[in-house]
């Protein structure tokens, strides 16, 4: 008896063993630390640095879509060191940086990883997903699939009829100036931004759609901008409603694949298996540098027009002023001297100044969800010191 009880045992650490053995180098780390909470903001900061590489690596805490890349990879060719006159060590120690990729002339010029990521792995983006969703709106447009951006949005989701979002269009959604009430707050479990993801959807509506529904009015529309995360959410209800597509395969054909992207990233659902276009976008640092020199091509890809023309000086053009020192368009920061940005809570960020040629995404664990200052202040002063230093190598190279 216990013989056979020893032989048991052992055949159970055995299958342990072999179980960890299979297990990737994300989803050992995640073990050490295990998330205690469903709700990725009120997460420990050894939680988030582990979780933040394997978000998509959990079914069974969140699914998720592929977002399949193919083809040819686009190269990234090594470009001369830049001179940022600042103490970078010093600075990726403060930011909790995981990643930061620098292009300039399309060409890699700074490269740093931390926070045991590297460049084969994934990181998730939250809120930089905004910008990615709303170029998928532009594709859409190009596509007929969205015939105007001054179309009511109640046109293409129907389930939102009778609800504040009458008279609502699209172009209000792309700017968050709709003036359905929100509270955004990612240090209060009551908010809405805590609430809507664990909302239990009325019969077979879209989880996005049935909470934001619900929701009622602060202000007429167009009046006024409020940031306002399941708007985002609900542009990818509305690009799916208009193409027929998931958002990962629309952004698999329009962009991933066509412009060579290195790897398959993700794009994590909602309760009804929908992608939550305002979160949850898992890819490598390179590719989200790729995605912002898309951007600088002008939404060409694999020889083809992805939106329209103008599009990107249109959506990165400052529609409203907020309060935290930065205007916004369609889904994108913009910043003095012409530069824009997408940006996420915990510091995920693409910087683009089309002027310098100049892309930079940046991965990060930031102590807060999000500020105006310290850490976030840093990282501005970092943007800047990097343009300074591309203007400082074009001028010498002038000379």
């Amino acid at each position: 008896m216990k013989r056979a009880l020893g032989i048991a045992l052992l055949v159970i650490a055995l299958a342990v063993i072999a179980a960890y053995a299979l297990l990737t180098r994300e989803q050992r780390a995640v073990l050490l630390d295990p998330p205690t909470d469903t709700d990725v903001l009120f997460w420990d900061q050894d939680t988030r640095d582990a979780m933040f590489r394997a978000m998509d690596q959990f079914p069974f805490l969140a699914k998720s879509h592929v977002v399949a890349a193919g083809g040819e990879v686009r190269p990234l060719p090594k470009g001369g060191p830049l001179a940022i006159d600042i103490d970078m060590a010093a600075f990726e120690k403060n930011q909790r940086s995981a990643a930061i990729v620098i292009l300039v002339d399309g060409k890699l010029v700074y490269e740093s990883y931390g926070l045991g990521f590297d460049a084969q792995g994934k990181w998730t983006s939250f809120s930089v997903a905004k910008s990615l969703t709303s170029t998928l709106v532009g594709a859409a447009l190009q596509d007929g699939a969205i015939k105007s951006l001054d179309d009511p949005i109640t046109d293409y989701i129907t389930d939102l009829k009778g609800s504040a979002y009458d008279g609502v269009t699209i172009r209000q959604l792309l700017t968050m100036s709709s003036g359905v009430a929100w509270n955004e707050d990612y240090t209060d479990s009551a908010s809405d931004v805590a609430r809507f993801n664990a909302h239990k959807p009325e019969g077979n509506m879209d989880a996005t759609v049935s909470y934001m529904r619900t929701l009622g009015r602060a202000a007429p529309p167009g009046e006024r901008w409020h940031y306002n995360t399941g708007e985002t959410n609900m542009i990818g209800a509305l690009v799916m409603a208009a193409t027929g597509k998931p958002l990962a395969d629309y952004m698999s054909e329009k962009i991933w694949r066509p412009y060579g992207m290195e790897a398959d990233a993700s794009w994590l659902l909602n309760s009804t298996g929908r992608e939550m276009g305002g979160c949850c976008y898992q890819a490598r640092t390179r590719d989200m540098a790729r995605f912002g020199q898309f951007v600088l091509d002008n939404g060409m890809a694999g020889g083809k027009r992805v939106v329209p023309e103008g599009w990107f000086a249109e959506a990165t053009t400052k529609h409203f002023e907020t309060d935290r020192n930065r205007g916004y368009g369609y889904q994108w920061w913009t910043y003095p001297g012409g530069g824009f940005g997408a940006s996420g809570i915990f510091g995920q960020g693409i910087f683009i100044d089309p002027a310098r040629k100049l892309v930079i995404a940046t991965n990060a664990d930031w102590p807060v969800a999000s500020t105006s200052d310290g850490v976030m202040a840093e990282r501005t002063r970092f943007y800047e010191a990097v343009q300074s230093a591309v203007d400082a190598r074009k001028a010498g190279a002038s000379q």
